[in-house]
């Protein structure tokens, strides 16, 4: 699923769609500001919905982090298989 939704970004980087939220987030006049806040935004809500105990919010919030990360990777040219080698060369 995250390599799917991985492609999916990219396509969406490589031909911007105009009702497509991850093309107007890796369009936004701020650059890769805006996708930052997002992190940032989903990191915080994220921490917040785990300190509550709420799992149902836990598993959501977390799923926009990890999309929101994707898509900063994808606006830093960083590739998703260079993050996925990091995290093997660390498996120990």
């Amino acid at each position: 699923m995250i390599r799917e939704l991985w492609e999916v970004i990219c396509e969406r980087a490589e031909h911007p769609s105009e009702g497509s939220y991850t093309s107007r987030l890796l369009t936004d006049k701020k650059g890769i500001d805006k996708v930052l806040e997002k992190v940032g935004e989903e990191a915080n809500e994220f921490v917040i919905a785990v300190k509550n105990g709420v799992p149902e919010r836990t598993t959501e919030e977390a799923a926009d982090l990890f999309f929101h990360v994707l898509v900063a990777l994808r606006a830093a040219n960083i590739e998703l298989n260079d993050v996925i080698r990091e995290l093997e060369r660390r498996r120990k």
